[in-house]
């Protein structure tokens, strides 16, 4: 479970590579408070069942947002975020979206998992596996099952629903023991 620290040091990389000539101090700033968003779910856990890796660990939320910025900037007669920002704000804004799914999000499909299309489908999920290059087999990935039906493994099951997964969060470091489960 990777710490605030390596979600927003990844997005910042990302930063510095997508955002091209309107690097700047601002542009990172808004890239990095879209990336550590998702984690102020760690706030509502204590006082809800559904809480880290779950509320705001949804890509539903980003999924919305982008669709609006793809119609404000694509559709509309006067985009709202050309006409205040130009665009710089566009392009921060799609850096901004990117951040926030592959770092923000993305990284913590690794180790514990997240709920990422909660509240339409309430399922936690997590990326394990391995990429392995041989010199007599090739590539070997074992995030896939990809055998034939006969005989292969069984596809992986989800980890449980919000009912049944809680995170430990700085905020609430035994979620088990506040009667949520």
């Amino acid at each position: 479970m990777p710490s605030t620290v390596v979600h927003l040091a990844f997005a910042g990389l990302l930063a510095a590579a997508l955002l091209g000539p309107y690097y700047d101090r601002d542009a990172v700033l808004v890239v990095l408070a879209a990336t550590a968003f998702p984690d102020l779910d760690s706030f509502i856990a204590p006082f809800f069942v559904v809480g880290h890796r779950t509320v705001l660990h949804t890509y539903v939320i980003p999924i919305a947002v982008a669709l609006a910025l793809l119609y404000d900037t694509r559709f509309r007669e006067e985009s709202f975020v050309r006409e205040r920002w130009g665009g710089y704000g566009v392009a921060v804004g799609w850096v901004s979206l990117v951040a926030w799914g592959v770092s923000g999000i993305g990284l913590d499909f690794v180790g514990a998992g997240v709920n990422p299309l909660w509240p339409l489908h309430d399922q936690f999920y997590t990326l394990d596996g391995k990429v392995e290059l041989s010199d007599q087999r090739g590539v070997i990935q074992t995030f896939v099952d990809l055998s034939p039906d006969e005989g292969g493994a069984p596809a992986p099951d989800g980890l449980g629903s919000s009912q049944e997964v809680n995170m430990s969060t700085g905020i609430d470091p035994d979620p088990s023991d506040t009667g949520h489960k």
